[in-house]
């Protein structure tokens, strides 16, 4: 599995990574028909605004749809500026960012096919924008770190007591993403943006992070606190005495004892959202 290459913005304090939260409205799903038909890019560095793009477009095609989802209608669309028109100011609020949006494969699916329709018969090698195959989502950060029934954007505001606006409008959805990955990384505590990409769901793959915490401790005979979800359950906190961390098994596997009472745990180490003192 190839990694985000190294160093910023990936590596290092997250506080000084800047982050394009991103949403985008389509006409549908299908990104090799359908089109985008709004955008809001908010360009963030250590939970500060630093610039954002949010605006309507209207396809070259005049193709319009999902006004019943968004409210957005031909008529709105009509004086909107196109994709070309905006593609320069969103180039250069995701250059050098890590782009975070929930369900994060359909907005980049979308970004790059507006970019290859754009730059279609051009001499560009590719367009500016496209492999954007480095991203945070997080729907699968969400499903990691909570048990809840829905993940959908507007449920999990509701879930976190988060103020969400309307919707299915791109500035009201980023304004709820913002704060929704304000509580996963406050749950998950990430030494960095490329130790967050490390969490998967359904690919039994545990952070590097948490298994080196995990293996200091069983060096050094001392509890530790772990934050544990289990599987459609809300996380729970362990002191254990860590005993073994098996990196080889699928997934890796942490065995020790609880405290006070010494009971034996196996614990899936991709289960582990933290690893801290006791």
């Amino acid at each position: 599995m190839k990694s985000p290459p190294p160093g910023p913005p990936w590596d290092g304090p997250i506080d000084a990574a800047p982050i394009a939260f991103v949403d985008l409205e389509m006409t549908g799903l299908d990104s090799s028909t359908d089109r985008v038909i709004e955008v809001c890019v908010e360009r963030v560095r250590g939970g500060v605004l630093e610039e954002q793009l949010c605006s309507l477009v209207r396809p070259d095609d005049g193709r319009f749809g999902n006004e019943h989802i968004h409210g957005i209608s031909a008529a709105d669309l009509a004086e909107a500026p196109t994709f070309g028109a905006i593609e320069g100011e969103l180039s250069r609020l995701l250059s050098g960012a890590v782009l975070v949006a929930h369900g994060a494969k359909y907005d980049v699916a979308f970004l790059e096919a507006e970019l290859a329709r754009l730059h279609r018969g051009s001499r560009e090698a590719k367009p500016p924008l496209l492999g954007l195959g480095f991203h945070l989502d997080t729907l699968t950060l969400t499903r990691r770190v909570y048990g809840f029934k829905s993940h959908a954007l507007a449920a999990l505001a509701k879930e976190l007591g988060i103020e969400a606006g309307r919707s299915h409008r791109a500035a009201d959805d980023v304004r709820t993403l913002r704060r929704v990955f304000e509580a996963v990384v406050k749950e998950l505590k990430p030494a960095s943006l490329r130790d967050l990409w490390h969490v998967k769901i359904g690919k039994k793959i545990a952070r590097p992070s948490v298994l080196d915490a995990l293996e200091a401790a069983k060096v050094a005979a001392s509890p530790v606190r772990v934050r544990y979800r289990p599987s459609g359950k809300a996380p729970v906190d362990l002191v254990l005495m860590v005993t073994a961390v098996q990196r080889e098994l699928d997934p890796p596997q942490v065995l020790g004892y609880l405290l006070p009472g010494r009971g034996r745990r196996s614990l899936r180490a991709d289960r582990i959202l933290t690893v801290g003192p006791p």
